[in-house]
Parts: structure tokens; C-alpha cells; sequence
């Protein structure tokens, strides 16, 4: 246990920390991927669509839509347009039953106990708000987004800079040192702790991370709930 107490806030990434990287790369990207020119065809007068659309052309002026998305997508993109698309697209998927969620196998157990305990849930992704919902929503174990209070995507800021980890608490209403961050990227643990969180990486090894030396780290999230203080599934 902890000489201090519990953190109020559990913040989490999800790729490669609660959700195998092999799901997003395998699964949901080449899924949006080989759809995403019917999907403009179809969708393109839309408001939103329209607005992202403007977004785009804004990086590569006059080119393709098309073009410019599948260039952003070979290069894993951390851009807003970028991430609405798929989201659209991962959503009609979600809805049709061909997709579904896949959390690695001790998230959700340590998450239902957390929230229990009355621990504030959050997530922190470079996916889009609506994709992050749609992994909750369309789990294995079936909707599951009310264990989560807040969810934070890249535009409250770039997930290596500490003023987007304060500005995570200030949305929040807690103190910087209340907060546990979780990530299994060290650049992010990094501008984290230098905001006043507390980190810890996730290390897992299916997904092929190196811990680093910084920060501590943790195999599995019941790893994380020892070291913390945090309840654990019974």
C-alpha cells in the first residue's frame, strides 16, 4: 500500500494500455480503411463531414479528399478531421454487430471495482471522443460507458505536453496530484508527471512495450491497483 492516499482520478489511454494495439491496427483501421470512399460518396453534404472535409483541405489544399485521408491514415495521423471520419465509420460498424470492442481481459473487472469504490474514471486518447464511447458502448460484456465520467481527445490538447494534462484536472475540478495517469507511452507519462500527476506505465507484453526507467510500472491494471491504493475485483 501507499504511504499517501488514493488517487481520486484514474485518467487512462487506451491503446496499448487497456485495449491491445492489434485491435486498433488490425482491426478498426483497416475496417474505416477499406470503407472510406463509400463513405464520402454517401456522407460528404453533411454538416460535419463537410466541416472536416474543410479541415483537410486546409493541410493539403486542393488535393483529394480520399487521397489526403488514406496519406494521414499510412502515417497514423493524430488529426481531428482524421479521427471524426473513422469514428463515423467505426460507429456504423459498432451498430451493425461487425465490430466489437476488445479490452484486455483484467480492464473492465478493475474498472467496474474502481468505480464502485466511487474512483473517477476518465479516458485520454488521441481517438476521437465518439470512437472512445463506441469501445465502451459495444464491449464484450455489453454497454459499459457509465463506468467512465469524462472522456478527453487531443483537442483539449497534444497528449506530450504537460498543459494538456492541467488542463485535464481543471476540466475535472481536482488538483494536478489527485490524478493517476496511465499510459503505456513514456513521452506522455513524462509531460504528465511534469503537470503534477501521478503515472505509471502499463507494460504489456503482447503488445511488445519496454518499461522505461522514470516512471513506475505495471503489467495489468490489478498490478496498478496495488501499487495505488485502488480497490481491486474480487
Amino acid at each position: 500500500m501507499p504511504d499517501t492516499a488514493p488517487p481520486a482520478v484514474v485518467l487512462l489511454d487506451i491503446e496499448g494500455t487497456i485495449a491491445p494495439i492489434s485491435f486498433v491496427h488490425e482491426v478498426l483501421f483497416p475496417y474505416a480503411r477499406t470503407r472510406l470512399g463509400g463513405f464520402l460518396a454517401r456522407h460528404a453534404d453533411e454538416p460535419d463531414i463537410v466541416a472536416a472535409l474543410a479541415e483537410l483541405d486546409q493541410i493539403t489544399p486542393g488535393a483529394p479528399p480520399l487521397e489526403t485521408l488514406l496519406a494521414l491514415m499510412d502515417r497514423d495521423a493524430k488529426l481531428a478531421p482524421l479521427k471524426h471520419i473513422q469514428g463515423r465509420i467505426w460507429a456504423q460498424g459498432f451498430a451493425a454487430g461487425a465490430l466489437t470492442s476488445d479490452f484486455y481481459p483484467d480492464v473492465l473487472p478493475t474498472l467496474q471495482a474502481w468505480h464502485a469504490a466511487g474512483t473517477t474514471i476518465a479516458i485520454y486518447s488521441s481517438g476521437s471522443e465518439q470512437a472512445q464511447r463506441l469501445l465502451f458502448r459495444h464491449s464484450i460484456a455489453g454497454d459499459r460507458e457509465s463506468l467512465i465520467s469524462a472522456f478527453f481527445d487531443t483537442r483539449i490538447g497534444p497528449k506530450r505536453e504537460a498543459a494538456s494534462y492541467a488542463a485535464i484536472a481543471r476540466s475535472l475540478a481536482v488538483p494536478p496530484g489527485a490524478v493517476l495517469f496511465l499510459s503505456d507511452v513514456e513521452a506522455e507519462l513524462t509531460a504528465a508527471a511534469a503537470a503534477g500527476l501521478a503515472v505509471c506505465q502499463l507494460v504489456r507484453p503482447a503488445d511488445g512495450t519496454i518499461a522505461g526507467t522514470t516512471h513506475p510500472h505495471a503489467a495489468e491494471l490489478t498490478s496498478v491497483a496495488r501499487q495505488f491504493g485502488l480497490s481491486q475485483p474480487e
